[in-house]
């Protein structure tokens, strides 16, 4: 389309007295300068994809009507120039045809006798079609770029989670094994003398053994990358919600804490996972709120799902809880139990996060 555009205005339009256009007839236009016109116009179809070859056949084109009183294809050069600054790699190349359109357009005017005036407008309207074409090709490129290193630092992080995940379901499933273990001792030794003592150390074992199984299928679910596996203690779960809503009212949030109707106990990835996306959403919350700031955190339960909610009122906002990395990592928590999060400003002010975890589900 752009190159029967461009063939058209070439072939009808010229310039009339006192610098305004006129329209010609077809017949008036000379075979060679119309055959030059068709030629520098259909070049322009490659453009995009060989935009150094399409320039340099729109100025053999330019250059052949020098002299016959048609170079009129000064509006293909500029799109020419433009191509090759937007599409071509090369910054060099596109700098040496810029030069030879511009002595081109010189020798134009003399052979013409325009105003010196004119072709100097000319030549600087050849080098700016160049550089707009040019400014937007590193325009693009640093925004793949940055979103390059977007997706780079987004995979970092979520390497990172999944790793903290491992090794807190190590630690989740190394509690069971052990307490497997303790309780098959026990059981091994009061079997003889008292067999009902023995069959509830049994009845222990057999419900933790299924627990830790449970643990390992979601565990293979998850990327682990080679990390030290500091941190033995016991992991956090919904218990410890209202000890971790004291420490952050000690901080200067207020927080409001219900759960109601979600009946302990849950198992422990989704208990973990919960804890750990509450006590990143009050750290947003304390970083980004503002103090005097209000949370309120809500979970709720049936047989499917637990559903926990973390919003504020966004009193002093001082930055974009999305922006962060603590979303990502919530996300990936969430992900990885088959469940899902979303995160967002709320209409009348402040955030939201909601995330769903499947009580039974399988891991993603």
């Amino acid at each position: 389309m752009l190159a029967a555009v461009v063939f058209v205005l070439t072939t009808t339009v010229t310039e009339g007295p006192g610098d305004t256009l006129m329209t010609r007839s077809v017949q008036d236009v000379p075979v060679p300068a119309l055959l030059a016109f068709a030629v520098a116009s259909a070049a322009l179809y490659r453009r995009r994809h060989e935009p150094l070859v399409v320039l340099a056949v729109v100025l053999v084109c330019f250059a052949a009507t020098l002299d016959s009183g048609f170079a009129d294809a000064g509006g293909t050069l500029l799109i020419g120039l433009y191509s090759v600054g937007r599409y071509a790699r090369s910054q060099q190349r596109g700098i040496v045809g810029v030069l030879v359109a511009i002595v081109l357009i010189a020798v134009d005017g003399l052979l013409a006798g325009l105003p010196w005036g004119e072709v100097v407008v000319s030549g600087v309207a050849m080098e700016v079609a160049w550089s707009i074409g040019r400014r937007l090709r590193l325009r693009g490129e640093r925004a793949v770029a940055l979103q390059r290193e977007k997706d780079v630092e987004a995979h970092r992080i979520v390497m990172e989670e999944r790793t903290r995940i491992a090794r807190e379901l190590h630690d989740v499933v190394a509690h069971r094994v052990s307490s497997m273990t303790v309780q098959a001792g026990a059981a091994k030794a009061v079997a003889a003398r008292d067999p009902e003592a023995a069959l509830r150390a049994m009845t222990a074992v057999e419900e933790a053994g299924r627990e830790a199984l449970d643990e390992l299928r979601h565990l293979l679910g998850v990327l682990r990358l080679e990390a030290d596996l500091d941190g033995a203690g016991p992991q956090p779960g919904l218990q410890d919600l209202p000890r971790l809503a004291e420490q952050t009212r000690r901080a200067g949030l207020e927080v409001t804490l219900s759960t109601d109707g979600v009946a302990a106990p849950l198992p422990a990835r989704v208990e973990l996972s919960a804890y750990r996306i509450v006590q990143e959403s009050l750290t947003n919350v304390l970083k980004h709120a503002g103090p005097g700031a209000r949370a309120d955190v809500t979970l709720q339960a049936d047989r499917r799902r637990l559903v926990v909610e973390v919003l504020d009122d966004g009193a002093g906002v001082t930055g974009e809880p999305g922006s962060g990395h603590g979303i990502v990592g919530m996300r990936e928590r969430a992900t990885l139990l088959g469940g899902r999060l979303v995160a967002g400003p709320r209409p009348r002010g402040g955030y939201l996060v909601r995330a769903e975890l499947p009580i039974d589900g399988d891991a993603s």
